[in-house]
């Protein structure tokens, strides 16, 4: 079951997704915060599991919210649903911890799905999102062989950073599973980075 918080100035999205999500089966509870400084506040009363983040809020910025919630609590899984989507931004809510970005065009469903993978430990972008992503890492990458990374890990990479599973990859690039997990592991080992997300991020974090 998940526990979620969601954290938006605006009453009427904020209560209108904390009610859809509450409807759902494999939630336990919702809460809601209407700031950064309140959300910091209820997580550490209600312990979600996932925090729905916006950024642009008064006061406290969601991603200071989002650093000093994972820093606090690196349990929770924080995604951000927000309507801003540039260049600067979205790497800076992945700096911070987030381990999905979705805009607030989609729909009920997607986000639930999306705060389902997040809960899982999966890093998850929303279409538009997924694409600029892909485009700030795989670049980068590409032009940094001193990573180590073959022309086949940098194909997983990108597909990693696209939001794909295992299993996704594998369909897509013609493997096994077996054979992209492995690919999976060798990447991390060669970045030198813990999970997926930080896999997909770190060229574009050492860019600045």
């Amino acid at each position: 079951m998940i526990r979620v918080l969601v954290v938006d100035d605006h009453p009427v999205f904020r209560d209108g997704l904390a009610g859809l999500l509450g409807t759902l089966p494999d939630v336990d509870g919702v809460d809601t915060a209407e700031s950064g400084e309140r959300a910091l506040a209820a997580a550490s009363v209600a312990h979600p599991d996932v925090v729905i983040m916006d950024l642009t809020m008064p006061g406290m910025s969601g991603i200071e919210a989002t650093r000093r919630l994972v820093d606090a609590h690196p349990g929770i899984a924080v995604l951000v649903v927000t309507m801003v989507d540039d260049d600067d931004t979205v790497p800076a809510a992945l700096r911070a911890g987030a381990r999905g970005y979705v805009l607030k065009g989609a729909t009920g469903t997607e986000i639930a799905n999306a705060m389902r993978t997040a809960a899982a430990g999966g890093a998850v972008f929303g279409p538009g999102i997924a694409a600029r992503v892909l485009a700030l890492t795989t670049g980068r990458q590409r032009q940094s062989p001193a990573d180590g990374l073959t022309d086949r890990e940098h194909d997983v990479l990108a597909l990693i950073a696209d939001g794909a599973s295992n299993a996704q990859i594998a369909r897509s690039l013609g493997l096994s599973l077996k054979t992209v997990q492995n690919y999976v592991s060798r990447i991390l080992d060669k970045l030198q980075v813990a999970d997926r997300t930080q896999a997909a991020l770190r060229v574009r974090d050492e860019r600045g």
